[in-house]
C-alpha cells in the first residue's frame, strides 16, 4: 500500500492529499481506500488508535480529505461541514467559458446506475456550486471552485450542465482525457474548530500545470 501524503496532523485531525483514481472509502470491492491507508497509519503509532471520516472525494477527484481522530470530533464536524468549512477546487474544462464567473444552482437526484442527474421540478438535493475563470487555453478553461452544499458529483454535474464538462469525466460527457485522469483538484480546505481557524492547501498535480499558461 502507498504511503500517505500527508498534509497537517495533531490530536483532533489527520489531513491528507489524495491521489486521483483512489477510493476515499470501500464501495464493496476489494479495491484499497484512502481510508484504509490512514486507519493503518494512525495504528502503527498506537494499535486503539482510530480514524473516522468526515467527508469524502469522487475516486478520480485528487485533492484535501480530512479525517477525525475520535468519534466526538467527527460528529462535530459532520454536524455542521456546510457552516464551518470553505472548500475550493481547480478544475480543467472542456472547451472556453464565456463567463468569467458565475454561480450554478441545481436540485440533484440519482437514477438506479448511480448517476447524477438534475431535476426539472425542484425535486432532490440542492446544490451550490461558485466559479471564477483563472486562464483559458485554446482547448480548455481552467476554473476555481468553490462549494457551498456537498453533494455526491455535483461538481461535474454542475459543469456538464453548461455544456463544459470536466475533462476525462466520460461519466458526465466529456470527449477529451489528455491527462489521463480526471481533471478536478480538491486544493483548498478552511475550517474551524472550537473557533480556532485553520487552512490547509494541497499542491496543484503537475499536469494540470499545463492548463495554467498563457497560449
Amino acid at each position: 500500500m502507498k504511503k500517505l501524503d500527508i498534509i497537517y496532523e495533531d490530536k483532533k485531525i489527520l489531513v491528507v492529499n489524495k491521489p486521483s483514481k483512489l477510493l476515499t472509502i470501500s464501495d464493496g470491492t476489494n479495491k484499497p481506500t484512502l481510508y484504509e491507508m490512514a486507519r493503518e497509519y494512525v495504528k502503527k503509532k498506537h494499535t486503539t488508535n482510530k480514524i473516522f471520516i468526515v467527508h469524502r472525494l469522487d475516486k478520480d477527484t485528487s485533492g484535501i480529505v480530512l479525517f477525525a481522530k475520535t468519534e466526538e470530533v467527527k460528529k462535530n464536524l459532520q454536524n455542521n461541514w456546510n457552516e464551518i468549512a470553505y472548500r475550493e477546487y481547480i478544475g480543467v474544462l472542456e472547451g472556453n467559458l464565456k463567463e468569467t464567473s458565475g454561480t450554478i444552482k441545481n436540485y440533484l437526484l440519482e437514477d438506479r446506475t448511480h448517476k447524477v442527474y438534475i431535476s426539472k421540478n425542484k425535486m432532490g438535493e440542492y446544490a451550490e456550486t461558485h466559479y471564477e475563470v483563472l486562464n483559458k487555453t485554446s482547448k480548455n478553461t481552467l476554473v476555481k471552485i468553490w462549494i457551498k452544499t456537498g453533494k455526491k458529483n455535483q461538481i461535474r454535474v454542475a459543469f456538464a450542465s453548461l455544456h463544459h464538462p470536466i475533462i476525462g469525466d466520460k461519466k458526465y460527457g466529456s470527449k477529451s482525457n489528455p491527462i489521463k485522469r480526471l481533471g478536478l483538484h480538491a486544493s483548498k480546505l478552511v475550517i474551524k474548530i472550537k473557533g480556532e481557524e485553520k487552512e490547509f492547501i494541497a499542491p496543484l498535480p503537475e499536469c494540470f500545470t499545463l492548463y495554467c499558461k498563457k497560449e
